[in-house]
């Protein structure tokens, strides 16, 4: 598993382990929120306070997912000598392509999962969007499939 895979598993579990609501992002430089000349002085930094709702959160995990394994097929379809086409095109011509590079199984797998993280990804405003729980079974299943492409 390479590192980008790894760090996008890793913002998964930070978004689906967050329990309130604020993140702090930390000071920002230049804080000062008037404009023209500045004061003798530095300006003293502003921390920000980002608020997420669960479903932001989980959301976001979903994103997080289907970025790593989108980037698990890439990396096993440029291993097996895929066309740069196949494996910079649409991902439903890439996960048609892994079923040549991977067992079958694994491959369904991958399209099952690209496909359920696809519906939680995407906003509509008649639509709860995913759980914390459907978010965590992703997880797992993204992670199983991610070690198979790996082999």
């Amino acid at each position: 598993m390479n590192t980008t895979i790894r760090q996008l598993l890793d913002t998964a579990d930070l978004l689906i382990a967050d329990n309130g609501c604020s993140a702090s992002t930390g000071p920002v430089a230049g804080g000062s929120a008037t404009t023209g000349a500045s004061t003798a002085g530095p300006t003293p930094p502003v921390t920000l306070t980002l608020t997420a709702t669960a479903a932001s959160r989980c959301r976001g995990a979903a994103f997080a997912l289907r970025a790593a394994l989108e980037s698990a097929v890439a990396t096993r379809l440029a291993t097996h000598g895929a066309p740069r086409t196949i494996r910079e095109g649409s991902m439903r011509a890439a996960l048609l392509w892994l079923r040549g590079c991977a067992e079958a199984g694994t491959a369904r797998r991958a399209k099952a999962a690209w496909s359920q993280l696809c519906l939680g990804c995407h906003y509509h405003q008649y639509e709860i969007g995913p759980t914390e729980d459907q978010v965590r079974a992703w997880r797992a299943e993204v992670a199983a499939i991610v070690a198979l492409l790996a082999c």
